[in-house]
């Protein structure tokens, strides 16, 4: 249903002004009357001066004079109160036009209010820092979709070529052809899972629960330690108890996916990767340590972008699909915590992550 247009804020701003002076001049004029006319006589009489006028007198000669200062307050203050709302409301103007290119899809536009710092010039710097987060999160999931989408079309386009290579070579290798579309099939629908994991932490679409990490680390080193072992690796955890509140199945991805990162980067000799918790005063610390080869801060700043793996982009399927940072990030954000990635000297990653600490 829509609405009857009604009275601007600039208007109604202006006829409040106008009656804060208009009854401000009334009451002056009824304190006058009041406190002064009253104890004049009604008609004129001859004093021991001469003729002194009564209170009708007073008011006949009173009365014009005030009606036309009224007349000309209305008026000064009508004018007064609509240049002085335009003044005030002006911020508003800027904000609103920010706000309808915003809607246009320009968010690169800033309102860059300047002046004191007061209501308004907060306001503004709001609206700024909110338009910088949209989009830079726009940016970012661009970016991500577009790299999805690269990464979705890889194995749908080698199976169309498996296909095709079937269809029109009946002598071909059936069982090898059978099995390397196994192969792709599966990469396709791991990292169609990953996608969906990393939506719903961005969404924050679970139920909190207490949940103990040094639980977690465990459970994620006994699924991993097969592939550790086939890689010479050694995995130790430990540590205190850690709970926090969030979803255990996210949490345990997180432990995972962080370990997982640690075992396929790791040294090609002497391989190890140490887990530890620890419970602080605010928060539980989760930190995941491994030697490997240096890592720039060039490279440092990427690792966490969906769909990078070390100094380049994922290439092939063989050590996942350039998801599991960003997973771990998304899972982090998404239960209130901090990741901090740091490049050890000696080379490899050090990992550190901080969430809530359960009350």
């Amino acid at each position: 249903m829509t609405r009857p247009p009604g009275l601007s804020v600039r208007w109604q701003l202006t006829l409040s002004y106008v009656a804060v002076v208009m009854v401000t001049g009334g009451l002056l004029l009824a304190i006058v009357y009041v406190f002064l006319l009253r104890y004049v006589p009604v008609q004129a009489y001859v004093g021991p001066e001469g003729l002194i006028p009564g209170r009708t007198d007073l008011l006949r000669a009173f009365l014009p004079p005030a009606a036309w200062m009224l007349a000309a307050l209305l008026a000064a203050s009508t004018l007064g109160g609509w240049l002085l709302a335009g003044r005030v409301l002006a911020p508003l103007t800027q904000i609103a036009r920010a706000t309808r290119q915003a809607a246009a899809g320009s968010l690169g536009h800033r309102i860059a209010m300047p002046g004191r710092q007061d209501e308004f010039r907060e306001l503004a710097d709001s609206f700024d820092g909110m338009l910088a987060q949209l989009e830079s999160q726009l940016a970012e999931q661009q970016r991500f979709a577009a790299n999805a989408s690269h990464e979705l079309r890889t194995p749908l386009a080698i199976t169309q070529a498996l296909i095709d290579v079937a269809a029109d070579d009946p002598a071909a290798d059936r069982s090898a052809m059978l099995r390397r579309l196994r192969e792709v099939n599966a990469r396709a629908i791991h990292l169609t899972e990953a996608l969906l994991v990393l939506s719903r932490a961005d969404q924050r679409a679970f139920t909190t629960e207490p949940v103990d990490l040094s639980l977690l680390a465990e459970e994620a080193a006994e699924t991993l330690l097969p592939i550790a072992e086939q890689r010479g690796i050694s995995l130790e955890v430990r540590g205190d108890t850690a709970i926090t509140p969030g979803s255990s199945a996210l949490l345990l991805q997180l432990v995972t996916n962080l370990m997982q990162n640690a075992v396929v980067h790791n040294a090609s000799h002497d391989g190890w990767v140490t887990v530890s918790t620890a419970r602080g005063v605010d928060a539980v610390e989760l930190t995941v340590e491994n030697p490997g080869e240096r890592i720039t801060a060039e490279v440092l700043g990427t690792l966490v972008e969906p769909f990078q793996r070390g100094a380049s982009r994922v290439r092939d399927g063989r050590d996942g699909h350039g998801l599991g940072l960003a997973i771990a990030r998304s899972i982090v954000r998404a239960h209130h915590g901090e990741l901090q990635l740091s490049a050890r000297d000696a080379g490899g990653l050090l990992v550190c992550v901080s969430l809530p600490v359960t009350s």
